[in-house]
């Protein structure tokens, strides 16, 4: 069931397409757009979306290298209006099996579609020339965007907001770089940036490079380079979990330009782990 109120999406949008990814994300726009008669059409991408789509939700399951047959169908559906949303892998070439319309994107795309950024751009573009028009989700649903200011049971001390003054800093200096969202300072030292491994995999790494003492601070950031209608910056419970396990004090994520996935259970999960989640604006911390 959605935590947001209910509230009519966007009157502008007659159908709206909803390509999912992994997480609770799509669930919740879902569950939205039928508590407000938005009318809408569901694209789940299989190994990637997690969703049990009933017979009373309209879908199409199909693979990543399937571009031919989703935009046929949601052309068909006479859908328009796009959102992408959830969590996405990147899959191997072997697992995309690319058909001849996701072979045209590769061919035109090249080297422009290898990093993160790279890809999202280049797959919006790529939409937008098949005549579809792409959503942030924030502009359909406002009220899932991070609010400013500690959001858990406890709150960072002075010495942990200096970590995360030290996180804001160093992502600003790679804000033009197609790199990870996040960062992990400990008593003002980068712990680690990062990469290909994601966020959980970033606390995991980072995890027995502590120092013994007061724990360590996950940052993360939407970045200056950023397609915000595509890709924000997104924590949920399972963040909550690794952080936890990790032994760490808390995490700073970007206020009104991120999302917190599942926000009851992170508060939940946070205040029986001690940790701190704060919401905030990096130009405060520069």
């Amino acid at each position: 069931m959605s935590a947001f109120p209910e509230k009519q999406l966007n009157s502008s949008i007659p159908k709206l397409g909803i390509l999912t990814g992994g997480g609770n994300i799509p669930q919740t726009l879902i569950d939205h757009c039928v508590k407000s008669n938005q009318d809408f059409f569901v694209i789940a991408f299989e190994n990637q979306c997690s969703l049990e789509l009933g017979e009373g939700v309209p879908h199409l399951w199909a693979r990543l290298g399937e571009a031919g047959r989703v935009i046929k169908t949601l052309k068909a559906e006479n859908v328009t209006d796009l959102v992408l949303i959830g969590k996405i892998r990147r899959p191997s070439l072997a697992e995309l099996k690319p058909d001849l319309k996701t072979a045209e994107f590769f061919a035109k795309e090249g080297m422009n579609a290898m990093g993160d950024d790279g890809l999202l751009k280049a797959l919006k573009r790529f939409l937008e020339k098949e005549g579809f028009k792409i959503h942030g989700i924030q502009s359909v649903l406002p009220e899932i965007l991070t609010p400013e200011g500690v959001i858990s049971s406890a709150k960072p001390s002075k010495h942990h907001e200096k970590d995360i003054e030290r996180g804001c800093a160093l992502l600003d200096a790679l804000g033009d770089q197609d790199v990870g969202q996040s960062v992990v300072v400990q008593d003002g030292h980068v712990l680690g940036i990062e990469g290909a491994e994601g966020t959980d995999g970033l606390i995991r790494r980072c995890a027995e490079l502590q120092r013994k003492g007061k724990g360590a601070v996950l940052v993360k950031l939407c970045k200056r380079s950023q397609d915000r209608d595509l890709d924000l910056p997104t924590i949920g419970p399972q963040t909550i979990e690794e952080l936890g396990t990790a032994g760490f004090a808390g995490l700073a994520i970007h206020a009104g330009a991120s999302i917190v996935d599942d926000p009851d259970r992170v508060k939940t999960l946070a205040k029986a782990q001690k940790i701190f989640v704060k919401g905030i604006h990096p130009t405060d911390y520069m």
